[in-house]
Order: C-alpha cells, then sequence, then structure tokens
C-alpha cells in the first residue's frame, strides 16, 4: 500500500508540473480554415442535410436527438473521379493503439486510434471513414504531431457515405475501461467486439473543436485546463471499495490521493455528454449514509441536462429527487459502479 501511494505521488507531481505546459497541437487535416481563424462552415462537412452545424459535435442530429462524437471535416482536394485526396495527420504526438483496416467493419469504417501519454489526461484520437491506412503504420508505432496516418475518405459499415460528403471524422476523448470486452459479452449484444477496448461504445468524446478554439485563443494550454473547466451537469456519490481502472489511467483526474487504507466510495462529476472529469475518493465517515453499491445522484445541472436531449443522464422523479438515466447508467456499468 505505500508503494502504491508513492507511485501515486509520484504520478500526481508529473501531473502537476504537466498542467502548465501547453501542448503542441496541429489540425488533423491540411483544411487551412480552421487556423485561419475562418466559420466552421469553412471547413466542416455536413451529414446530408446541408447544414454544417449537422457534422458538429453533440445533439446536432435529428432536431437535437441524435448525438454525434466528433467533428466531420470536409475536403480540399479531389481527384478526377472525385474521391477526397486530402490526408489525415496526427493532431499531437502519440501512440497507435488500433486500427481497423476493414472498410465495412464498423460504422466509423476503416479507423485509427491514437493515444497521447504525453497528455493530461492521456487522450485518445481518432481519425474515421478513412479511404487507407498509410502504408507502414502499425499498432504500437510511435506517431509525431503531424505525421500522415491516412488518407480521408467515406468508408463506413452498415450505412453509405456518398464521396461528395468524404470526410475524417475527428474525435478527442476517454476510454471508459479496458475491460470493455467482459461488459461487452455480458450485455449479449447479439454481435462480436472486432474492436477491443477501442469500440466506439466505450469511448467518451469532449468537444474537438470547443478545445481546439479555446487553443487557439489561448484561454487553455492543455487538457488539463479544459477538463477542469468543464461544467458539471450530474454529481453523484457512491460507496463502494471498487477502483475503476479508468482512475489509475486517468490519475489526473483525481481531485486528491487515494487514502493509504483505500477507498470506501466516490464522488463524481460528469459533464453533459457523461465524461467522468473529476473523482474525489471518499472516506467512510463520508459514505456512511448511503447504501453500499447504490449510485445517489447528489446535483444536477437542470438547465442544461433538459437542453440537451441526445443524451440522458438524470431522470426528474417526485418529491425533487432524480433518478440515473439509461447512458449514465451504461457509464456506470462500463466502470464497474453498476449492475
Amino acid at each position: 500500500m505505500i508503494a502504491r501511494l508513492v507511485l501515486f505521488t509520484v504520478v500526481l507531481a508529473s501531473t502537476v508540473a504537466a498542467s502548465g505546459e501547453r501542448v503542441e497541437i496541429v489540425f488533423p487535416t491540411a483544411n487551412p480554415a480552421w487556423a485561419a481563424g475562418k466559420p466552421f462552415s469553412e471547413f466542416i462537412q455536413h451529414a446530408g442535410s446541408g447544414d454544417p452545424a449537422s457534422g458538429l459535435f453533440g445533439g446536432v442530429r435529428n432536431g437535437g436527438r441524435q448525438f454525434h462524437e466528433g467533428i466531420d471535416i470536409r475536403a480540399t482536394a479531389r481527384d478526377k473521379r472525385g474521391e477526397a485526396l486530402d490526408s489525415a495527420m496526427a493532431a499531437m504526438d502519440g501512440v497507435v493503439r488500433y486500427i481497423c483496416a476493414a472498410a465495412g467493419g464498423s460504422s466509423y469504417g476503416r479507423y485509427i486510434v491514437l493515444e497521447h501519454p504525453g497528455q493530461v489526461p492521456a487522450v485518445y484520437t481518432l481519425y474515421a471513414h478513412l479511404a487507407q491506412i498509410a502504408p507502414g503504420l502499425r499498432v504500437g508505432n510511435p506517431v509525431p504531431r503531424g505525421q500522415v496516418i491516412g488518407t480521408m475518405g467515406h468508408s463506413s459499415g452498415g450505412y453509405m457515405i456518398p464521396k461528395d460528403r468524404a470526410h475524417v471524422h475527428f474525435e478527442i476523448g476517454v476510454a471508459v475501461t479496458k475491460d470493455f470486452g467482459l461488459w461487452y459479452d455480458r450485455r449479449r449484444f447479439g454481435s462480436r467486439n472486432e474492436h477491443g477496448m477501442w469500440n466506439g461504445m466505450n469511448l467518451l468524446g469532449i468537444d474537438p473543436l470547443d478545445f481546439l478554439n479555446q487553443w487557439r485563443l489561448r484561454r487553455v494550454d492543455n487538457f488539463q485546463e479544459y477538463f477542469s473547466r468543464l461544467p458539471t451537469v450530474v454529481r453523484l456519490r457512491i460507496a463502494t471499495k471498487r477502483v475503476p481502472d479508468f482512475t489509475a489511467r486517468y490519475p489526473g483526474l483525481l481531485t486528491k490521493p487515494v487514502p493509504l487504507g483505500g477507498v470506501a466510495g466516490w464522488e463524481i462529476r460528469f459533464n453533459w455528454t457523461g465524461v467522468p472529469f473529476s473523482w474525489t475518493p471518499l472516506t467512510a465517515l463520508e459514505v456512511m449514509a448511503l447504501t453500499p453499491d447504490v449510485p445517489v445522484i447528489v446535483e444536477v445541472n437542470a438547465e442544461i441536462e433538459q437542453r440537451e436531449r441526445s443524451k440522458s443522464l438524470a431522470v426528474a422523479r417526485r418529491g425533487g429527487v432524480w433518478g440515473v438515466g439509461k447512458d449514465l447508467e451504461m457509464v456506470l456499468q462500463q466502470l464497474g459502479l453498476a449492475r
């Protein structure tokens, strides 16, 4: 236990040091419009409606009821057949964690996931609907910022993207659990999980364009600053001795060290999309009034929760009590904090 505390202290110290550094990041395609400060309509691909906002992050489709986890970056160059020629590039220094080379193997089509261990938290970036993967790119390869990793396309599984809407779907986020396969198998979805922990159901994104804009304007320097400023939509407490692997992979999201004797519970803050961006370990005294292993919502930003119709984190019940919504329930299950 002492060794564990020492390790956490070292990680926490490095996190504090990293939090003051400015991340080096580039736009993931050669489209110059974002860097030039132009409107998003100059670089975002619409989803068929003609409205560029439908290619943004969030509840941007079907009247606000359909959630879109990333942004869709449109093409700037095409060949004689009308196929996109733009390259997809690593947004930051990172490591290749996953490659899906099969065009129809996922709703993402061909996609690549990079993890960025130099960042706090160690976010992933995802690049989807690719026409091809860069030759020689392999899982485990380190990639520097700006390296070409693939070519923009319109690959997809289960539906068709026309070539005139070719784009790179780009995400930034965190993975819920390294044991996603176990959760997936227990749910009996009826199909195999071909993508390990890099299945889209295990990935929680932040708004990549919002982060990029805040960074360009120097309102934030890094992901630690950005995550710390996410608005709390749900705050819950749970009495449990479980320590989700999420907290070990993203120790920078802990507000204080885990006690020497272990945890008796957690207080977790979620943003409106369900990202658990703040974790506070609780003592036995702090959870003595709670029923073991039953999450209790203690705070809800009702204005945001009711406005964002593409996600359900909290459900209003009689007497001013809030229950856990279906999207939050799934995250808690994947974290191992709900049955």
